[in-house]
């Protein structure tokens, strides 16, 4: 009989990590889950608007757990900007870029730069949000600078071999290059209802997508070349 209990104990302690495991497991999926319905939440309705009942009635879960995951509306937010920012960064780095040569380097990121904001237009308008409240919330994030400066840090070194080879020209700021790639990545969807408006034209459709990409890759490529 003892050694039946010992068994059983044994077998019980056996389990209890696996269990613990998978628990840890649950509520990480319980917590991605929250941050992709809350990531259309707050791009679709903004902060003030987003209501954290739709939050959790989309999610199956309840208000409380969700306070109890992020502690406020306002901190779930963060998470949502922590989250959608560390996504592409994350991406760009599986480029690998700096194994390419210079010009194909470059082009891979242009190409993805537009791929990106083309398909993750939640990204885009929680952006465009986020600046309306002059970025207060990424402010706090004592993360956010280090993790964006992996972009700049990534092109910069693109322009370094790319130069020493002949093939880029001299004094090209990385800072600026970022923004002019992401200026047209992000202008043809944050305002495409205001110019379809005024040119009758909407600037994300399918049909101009194609040439949209290519006449990045050819600006930039313009751009940067001796």
């Amino acid at each position: 009989m003892k050694r039946a209990v010992k068994s059983e104990s044994q077998g019980s302690v056996a389990a209890a990590p696996a269990a613990d495991g998978r628990r840890k497991y649950d509520a990480e999926q319980t917590k991605q889950n929250i941050l992709d319905i809350a990531t259309h939440e707050f791009s679709t309705m903004g902060l003030s608007g987003a209501r954290v009942d739709a939050i959790a009635e989309r999610t199956n879960t309840t208000k409380r757990m969700i306070y109890y995951y992020f502690e406020s509306k306002e901190k779930l937010y963060q998470a949502v900007l922590e989250k959608v920012y560390s996504d592409i960064r994350a991406l760009e780095q599986v480029l690998n870029v700096d194994a390419m040569p210079p010009a194909e380097g470059m082009r891979k990121l242009v190409e993805f730069a537009f791929d990106y904001h083309d398909k993750h237009r939640d990204f885009v308008r929680l952006v465009a949000i986020e600046n309306i409240h002059q970025a207060k919330y990424v402010e706090q994030l004592k993360t956010f600078k280090n993790r964006n400066a992996t972009i700049i840090t990534t092109l910069e070194s693109l322009l370094a071999r790319g130069t020493a080879s002949g093939e880029f020209r001299v004094g090209i700021d990385a800072v600026d290059l970022h923004l002019i790639i992401s200026s047209f990545c992000f202008h043809r969807i944050s305002n495409r209802y205001t110019w379809a408006a005024a040119f009758g034209r909407d600037p994300s459709h399918a049909r101009l997508r194609t040439q949209h990409r290519d006449t990045l890759v050819d600006l930039v490529r313009r751009y940067v070349a001796a």
